[in-house]
């Protein structure tokens, strides 16, 4: 099948806007929107797994290199949508208005039978409260964390969509206890393979020593988030070198923002590895005595490849300094939530500096105790994050849409 060729090359390349990309029109249409490169990688397993249920259907919307890969034209660059930040939103305002009208007329002129939001809230909950009057059946995917801040907003999602799809195993409870059905579907990143990862072969690929200690290091997926931890990270890999001579930095990241970060780390005296590669990034997990990670997906997805971290992150203060006075959780690492324990250290804003985080990456590298306690911690996620028997996350999410595809209106 054409559909199923495209998904097999994973191509990474531009875009193209040629008719001849363009799935044929002679299905239902599903229009999806991913503002980042995790909702990238979701709406791709979810646009295979939703073709595999019903080859006729027909996607059009926002999306990356993967959704791309697969057919999907994006209306705009998907990267126009990737900010984070309270401060740091403010310089793009104009922009994201104009492409959340792009995105609102795009849908008036196709008029799809059914819309797709994944994750990016303060985007998608806009495009989907403006789109309200067009009678489209509508789906968030991945529900907003409001849970863990800013609990006031569940006011005002009534009437936003027809089926909110959860990725966490507390939050349909949760949102039904104040009034909203959700719909748990698994966590994608039981689809994400890391744990296919080989060592040995990421050693040899890259000429690295067998005894030389490599931590990953991931500053995020968006530009504003790289910018913030990345030269504290160089810092840090200084203090480190003095003590690991050998010490190899990998730097995993979508190929979207590849040439950024090259571009960031050209001067670094300890030069990372950067890969962009996924069957690469899992087999330097596999390799990696340790991570430094931002706060997010990645946490999880570290924790299914087995590797110990760091949680880390560093926003502007004035950012930092709202959303302390908001948030709800005693952590911000997902492994912690889940385990209901800091399991995994938290190093944030003030925490965030090059001396404090050589320290725990130290200890990380050397205390077998601290190792085989977040190990420990690690292995219960699987069940935790399952939607349950043999379906896929992407596979329970197909099915909840087909079903509200198939209502009646």
């Amino acid at each position: 099948m054409k559909f199923f060729s495209k998904f097999k090359k994973q191509s990474s390349a531009p875009i193209e806007t040629s008719e001849k990309n363009v799935l044929p029109q002679h299905g239902r249409v599903i229009w999806i929107l991913a503002g980042e490169a995790s909702g990238d990688v979701i709406g791709a397993r979810l646009m295979l797994a939703l073709a595999a249920k019903d080859p006729t259907l027909v996607f059009a919307g926002v999306g990356g290199g993967r959704m791309g890969a697969l057919g999907l034209q994006s209306l705009f660059p998907m990267s126009d949508l990737a900010v984070m930040g309270l401060v740091e939103v403010l310089p793009r305002v104009r922009m994201l208005s104009q492409r959340l009208l792009e995105c609102v007329q795009d849908i008036e002129l196709r008029k799809p039978d059914l819309i797709v939001t994944i994750d990016s809230p303060g985007f998608a909950l806009r495009l989907l409260q403006k789109i309200e009057h067009l009678g489209i059946k509508r789906v968030h995917y991945v529900a907003p964390q409001v849970w863990a801040w800013r609990e006031n907003r569940v006011k005002e999602f009534p009437g936003l969509w027809d089926r909110l799809l959860c990725l966490l195993p507390f939050e349909k409870e949760w949102f039904a206890e104040r009034g909203i059905e959700a719909h748990f579907v698994g966590h994608p990143v039981l689809q994400s393979g890391v744990r296919q990862g080989e060592g040995d072969r990421f050693r040899k690929r890259h000429d690295i020593p067998k005894d030389a200690p490599i931590v990953i290091l991931m500053p995020g997926s968006r530009r504003s988030e790289a910018s913030r931890l990345l030269p504290v990270f160089r810092k840090m890999l200084d203090i480190l070198k003095k003590k690991y001579p050998d010490i190899c930095p990998v730097i995993p990241i979508a190929p979207v923002i590849a040439p950024a970060i090259r571009q960031m780390i050209r001067k670094w005296d300890v030069h990372p590895y950067v890969v962009t590669d996924i069957h690469d990034k899992h087999d330097a997990f596999a390799a990696a005595q340790c991570a430094l990670t931002k706060s997010g997906t990645s946490t999880l997805e570290l924790a299914m490849g087995n590797v110990p971290m760091v949680v880390t992150y560093r926003v502007n203060p004035i950012t930092a300094a709202i959303v302390r006075r908001m948030i709800k959780v005693p952590y911000v690492a997902m492994v912690n939530i889940l385990s209901q324990q800091e399991v995994v250290p938290e190093m944030l804003q003030e925490n965030c500096t090059p001396q404090k985080l050589a320290g725990v990456v130290i200890k990380l590298l050397e205390d077998q105790n601290e190792i085989a306690k977040q190990r420990t911690a690690f292995s219960k996620l699987p069940e935790m994050l399952s939607p349950g028997g043999d379906k896929t996350p992407a596979d329970a999410a197909a099915e909840e849409i087909l079903d509200l595809l198939d209502e009646k209106q």
